[in-house]
């Protein structure tokens, strides 16, 4: 077939019939048994209808017929129409129903008391936290300082406007004090230098607060 294409494209170049570059690649491939594209093969057939005045042998194809299906109507169903039952009466059933709906009462009151007696045992009454409030406190940011360290102090003072802290070595020697000024929310914060007088020996270091009240104290660790 490609031998018979071939001839084809060298008679119609021979002639001058045709586009040269695509006829030229259409034998190129037949030479090379490349494929051929349906479009070349028809595009060199109608060249040579045209101008060489025959047709080239193709392979007559056997002609498929289809048998027609014939159509087949389904009949519809017809709709089924149910009759309703007649409810009879059973005083067994009645007195059923009543008894399951006593029982889901008494469930749902057995429930709802069981609830409301757990929350009564968990949560305590109100009253105790508001009377648990912190009028005095102190507390520093670590529980070791070395040489030189700032100390950061603060708490929370509810009974005066200005606290007294003052820092007492191990010998009970005063090596720190000053006067904070507590703020509108309660609370008084200051820094301290872990360095001066009285500071030269390691070992635990207590820091007090005095509100005019109360007194409360608090120790840490220093390292000299």
């Amino acid at each position: 077939m490609s031998d018979m294409l071939l001839d084809d494209v060298n008679s119609l170049l021979d002639g001058d019939f045709g586009d040269d570059r695509i006829l030229k690649q259409i034998a190129r491939a037949c030479k090379n048994n490349e494929v051929i594209s349906n479009y070349e093969r028809n595009y060199v057939q109608k060249l040579v209808e045209q101008h060489l005045g025959r047709k080239p042998q193709t392979s007559q194809k056997s002609e498929i017929t289809t048998p027609e299906i014939p159509k087949i109507e389904i009949p519809k169903p017809e709709p089924v129409i149910i009759q309703p039952s007649t409810p009879t009466h059973n005083p067994s059933n009645k007195n059923s129903k009543l008894f399951l709906g006593f029982g889901g009462i008494a469930v749902v009151i057995i429930v709802a008391a069981a609830l409301l007696v757990s929350n009564n045992v968990d949560s305590p009454p109100s009253n105790i936290i508001s009377e648990i409030e912190i009028e005095l406190s102190i507390q520093t940011d670590l529980s070791t300082y070395a040489k030189s360290d700032l100390i950061s102090i603060n708490g929370i003072s509810q009974n005066s406007n200005v606290v007294n802290l003052s820092i007492l070595n191990p010998n009970n020697d005063l090596v720190w004090a000053e006067q904070v000024s507590v703020k509108s929310d309660g609370r008084y914060s200051t820094l301290a230098i872990a360095d001066g007088e009285g500071w030269e020996n390691s070992g635990t270091y207590n820091i007090k607060v005095e509100d005019g009240t109360i007194t409360k104290s608090l120790k840490f660790s220093f390292n000299s």
